[in-house]
């Protein structure tokens, strides 16, 4: 544990201060009032179409098609991140359907609070339900905190963590999700990571798939 802190100390000190910014508004401010002040960021074309495209990097697909090429490249860290992005989606997906019935930004403001004016950027499908936890948020933190925890490179780990924040915020910044569901999402994505880095990662653990996926098969 002591090297784990250690070899990730700037990535758990980000994350820490992220969930502890975010948590001081959710305890302090309406969740509504919260939405609208991210709100209000939008408007310049260059920062809407930024969010607008990398949002995806929290899709399912893409998800599957970067634990691919991890897991060709390198089974024992694939099978890692792979891990990682399968239960935290299961997680969410049962918190979400089964669970909380908690209505989208879109839909709360377009049915009830029809008397705010809300930005939509221009090109995005609006949902309107199943918005806790967010599935982006948790599957954008499932994947890029994997990867920053399996690298040595300390700006590679920056570089991972600054996609997942930058791939879950969009999630708020296009009004798909409230704080608070970007906010759990990344909690479970990164809850997992951590869990399985320690059954796959730690040194003496499944070194022998520690290569490419095709040398496993054809040594």
């Amino acid at each position: 544990m002591k090297e784990f802190i250690k070899n990730n100390r700037v990535f758990l000190i980000l994350y820490t201060l992220m969930i502890a910014t975010s948590a001081y508004y959710l305890l302090n401010f309406d969740k509504v009032q919260i939405h609208l002040n991210i709100n209000k960021l939008t408007g310049n074309a260059v920062i809407d179409v930024f969010f607008k495209y990398i949002t995806h990097l929290g899709d399912g697909l893409v998800a599957i098609m970067i634990a691919a090429i991890i897991l060709l490249l390198n089974a024992r860290k694939g099978l890692y991140v792979l891990a990682t992005y399968l239960t935290s989606g299961i997680t969410t997906t049962i918190l979400k359907k089964h669970i909380y019935d908690i209505d989208r930004p879109h839909f709360v403001f377009h049915e009830y609070l029809t008397h705010y004016k809300v930005n939509y950027i221009e090109g995005v499908d609006m949902l309107g339900m199943r918005s806790f936890p967010s599935g982006h948020a948790t599957s954008a933190f499932a994947i890029f905190i994997s990867l920053a925890l399996a690298t040595e490179n300390k700006i590679l780990k920056f570089t991972f963590f600054a996609i997942a924040f930058l791939a879950a915020f969009s999630r708020t910044y296009l009004s798909q999700h409230w704080l608070v569901d970007i906010t759990v999402g990344s909690f479970i994505g990164t809850l997992f990571a951590i869990m399985f880095y320690f059954i796959f990662m730690t040194p003496n653990k499944f070194q022998k798939l520690d290569k490419p996926l095709l040398k496993i098969f054809n040594p």
